[in-house]
Order: structure tokens, then sequence, then C-alpha cells
């Protein structure tokens, strides 16, 4: 039975996202369909590419992965599907799929939409639906799309000197917990041994990685890497983005605060300090 995930950025308030599953299966009716999430932010590229490279990479080779994020970012002319280590990834031409890759993709094709003046997620599902189909009976991705030269758009990376690395939160969970890009190959290269201090709203201050939430006392902050690896500030058995301000980084919002510098102070970035 083959497995598709399905990853989306529409809610589940309506009726789209049962209106997609039925898309697929009208194709392939023994399909596996795995609901990732379907409350990614809007417009939110470092966001969508943290949670989809964290989550593809847990399933076996030979899964699909369906990505309808933003796919309406401009009018759409084609869809892309990419084979890269053994996993098969349809999305749009946005820019996302090199974020989530940090790479070029090893195998990637267009999926030509029709010229219409409408196209809707239900049309473009039925499109990679039908291309699935089509790779589930056998055929090679170069027979079900046609070569393209994709949207490129870098990941989102800390800035990383001998004396510090700066961050910026990449996502917010369900518990208020703030996950920052720092993973912890380049904190530990950074570091070198050396004493650290984690810095965020000026002058709230975590001088230690802690291994679990039980580490402190509840109440009290900390850091830990989570199971991605990745830099994560909490409070034990508290909320911290609420608590100190803390606000998930977006190209989007980024760019309206340096313009018109908000009234609401919020905090975006994570530094860690060497000696």
């Amino acid at each position: 039975m083959p497995l598709l995930t399905l990853i989306t950025d529409i809610g589940e308030k309506d009726f789209l996202t049962g209106a997609i599953k039925g898309q697929l299966l009208r194709y392939q009716q023994d399909l596996n369909i795995i609901d990732i999430t379907h409350s990614l932010s809007a417009f939110n590229y470092p966001q969508a590419a943290y949670v989809c490279r964290n989550a593809i990479k847990n399933y076996p080779i030979g899964t699909f992965h369906l990505i309808l994020v933003n796919i309406f970012d401009e009018n759409p002319e084609h869809m892309l599907l990419a084979e890269h280590n053994g996993h098969f990834i349809g999305c749009a031409d946005n820019g996302l799929l090199s974020m989530i890759l940090e790479e070029t993709p090893q195998k990637v094709v267009s999926l030509e939409l029709e010229k219409l003046n409408q196209k809707s997620t239900l049309f473009c599902t039925n499109v990679f639906a039908k291309a699935i189909s089509e790779l589930n009976m056998g055929k090679t991705i170069e027979e079900v799309g046609d070569p393209v030269v994709i949207k490129e758009k870098s990941a989102l990376k800390p800035n990383i000197s001998d004396s510090h690395i700066e961050g910026q939160i990449i996502f917010i969970d369900n518990f208020e917990n703030v996950i920052v890009n720092i993973n912890k190959i380049e904190f530990e290269e950074t570091r070198k041994g050396r004493k650290f201090s984690i810095v965020f709203k000026r002058d709230e201050i975590i001088d230690k990685i802690s291994e679990s939430y039980a580490d402190v006392p509840e109440g009290d902050k900390l850091a830990f890497f989570n199971s991605a690896g990745y830099l994560e500030i909490a409070v034990n058995k508290g909320n911290a983005a609420s608590l100190f301000g803390l606000q998930g980084f977006s190209e989007k919002q980024h760019s309206l605060q340096q313009q018109y510098m908000s009234s609401r102070l919020v905090y975006q970035s994570v530094k860690v300090f060497f000696e």
C-alpha cells in the first residue's frame, strides 16, 4: 500500500482537506494518506521548510509527500514533482523545495497546468494525483513530467562568527516552545568547549543546555536541543513565546516591521555568545 503524506497551510475548518483526499483516492483507492499538518502559517517559508524537512526524513523510501503550501504565490503554469533520496515530493514552484532539501533535488520535473482562467487547489491536486498514480504503475519521473529549471530560495541560516551565533525563530509549537534555526552540530562546532550565554528579549539569559523540562523548576526557562536537533527555548509548564514576546520569523512580517516599526515589540531572533 503506497504511503502519501499531506502537508498544507489551508486549515481544517472547511471541506477542502477532505476534498483533497477524495481527489487523491479517486486515482488510487489503496493510497494510505497520512496527515502531517494543515496548520502552517500562510507565506511563512522558513516555518514550512522546517516542518516538511523534519517530517519527510522519518518516512520509508518510496513515500510520496504532497506539500500544498502557498501554491498561488504567483499564477502558476505548472507544479513540481521531485525525486530525492528515494522520496517523491510534490509542491508548487515557489522556492520552497530548495529550502526543504537545502540542496538541489536529484530529479525534478514540471507537471503542466492547463491554461485556465481560474486554477484551484483541487485542480492542482488532481494534477498531482494523476502523476502519483502513473508512478505507482511503474512509470519513471521523467515519463510523467517535463524538464524544468526550478525557482530557488535559500534556507534561512543563522549568522555564525567565532564569538557568537545569531539565529531566527522558525517555529513555535502548540505549547509555545520556541525553535531556533541553530542546530546542535553548528552550536558545538562554534562553541569549541567554551562557556556560553543564550540571550533573547534583551536581558533574558540561559547559560546551560538541559536534557528535559524536568531539569528546571516549574516556571523556569530552559534551553535544549529537540528531537530534530534544533535549539529550543521553553518554560517548564509554561508558555515561552507569550511570556517573552517571542515570534516566529517570516520574511513578510520582518519586512513590514522594518518599514513601519510595529508598536508592539516582538523578538524574532536569539543570540548565543561564547566566552
